[in-house]
């Protein structure tokens, strides 16, 4: 994996324009897993509202989460459509659960008021390419963002190597790297 300011100004890059604040809080809050880093947020940021953006790789297996069902009431959730998911997507648990609460994309996009639990499945013409196959291509692609470490856009303090220049696995900062817990 590459180093979290390199993975930080990569995601700057591409939100440009866009009403997202790229973060890397998690290591701050200490927090493990997205329910813990969720709980932490709105307590340090009461009058903030969230939603949270996964893609449909992630819904396939977010039953599978810890407190899966905590995270869903606590904001609304937009799923980002990813080739080859959508079967197993909708075919989830989560899904089955989270269906009821589905909202137009159209409410999305025009800023209306939409509150937790509620899901909006994203579509757009995605990049093909698996991610892994991006970096393959381009194996050099996180040396061009090493120069200047970039700021956290929540709490605005640089983003610095841990130990070595990575993130541990136990704080990566995509949750699909520590979220499989097994649901009781």
């Amino acid at each position: 994996m590459a180093p979290l300011a390199a993975r930080v100004k990569s995601a700057l890059r591409q939100a440009r324009g866009a009403p997202i604040r790229v973060t890397a809080i998690e290591r701050e809050l200490g927090t493990r897993y997205t329910a813990d880093t969720l709980r932490a947020l709105a307590a340090r940021y009461p009058r903030h509202r969230f939603a949270w953006l996964m893609g449909s790789d992630n819904l396939a297996q977010f039953h599978q989460w810890r407190d899966w069902r905590d995270i869903a009431r606590a904001l609304p959730i937009a799923v980002i459509a990813r080739p080859g998911y959508d079967g197993a997507a909708f075919a989830s648990p989560a899904m089955a659960w989270l269906r009821r609460h589905r909202v137009d994309a159209a409410a999305f996009r025009n800023g209306g008021e939409w509150s937790a639990p509620s899901l909006v499945i994203l579509r757009f013409d995605p990049d093909p390419r698996s991610a892994t196959a991006i970096r393959r291509d381009d194996p050099d692609w996180a040396d061009r963002y090493s120069q200047v470490p970039p700021r956290d856009q929540l709490t605005f303090r640089p983003i610095r190597p841990i130990s070595g220049g990575n993130m541990s696995s136990r704080t990566a900062s995509h949750p699909a790297h520590r979220e499989h817990v097994q649901a009781p």
